[in-house]
């Protein structure tokens, strides 16, 4: 259903992203707001690692709520406070959640979230499966 790629006139993707990602022709997208570190019962976990699997998790159950597997994101946005001396705290639980699959990708640092016990929040983009 998306066609990802990376063209050649640009280096190779630096991470877990691909360049370009195409829907289809009359595609219906999912856009969902920043997700934050809340559990459903409302707690949030304190570390980095743990805050980013409560979000990719709950990425994957609003779409699998809307029927679309997590290989149907187009485009993710990761807001990051912190840099916890894991850096690859972050990219092991986007490889939990989304495995292979390389959407289209922006990260950055920022100094804060709105709630600041918040370490990390993700918009996500995806394709709404029929």
């Amino acid at each position: 259903m998306l066609k990802l790629y990376n063209p050649d006139v640009v280096t190779p993707p630096l991470g877990r992203y691909t360049h370009v990602v195409e829907t289809p022709p009359g595609a219906r997208l999912l856009y969902l707001s920043g997700q934050v570190p809340v559990a459903p019962d409302g707690s949030v976990p304190e570390s980095l690692a743990a805050q980013a699997d409560q979000v990719y998790a709950n990425i994957v159950a609003i779409l699998a709520d809307r029927g679309a597997p997590p290989s149907n994101i187009i485009k993710l946005t990761t807001f990051v406070t912190e840099d916890d001396g894991d850096a690859d705290s972050v990219r092991k639980a986007r490889a939990k959640y989304l495995g292979e699959h390389r959407p289209a990708s922006t990260a950055v640092f920022v100094s804060r979230l709105v709630d600041p016990s918040w370490k990390i929040e993700i918009e996500a983009v995806a394709l709404l499966a029929d």
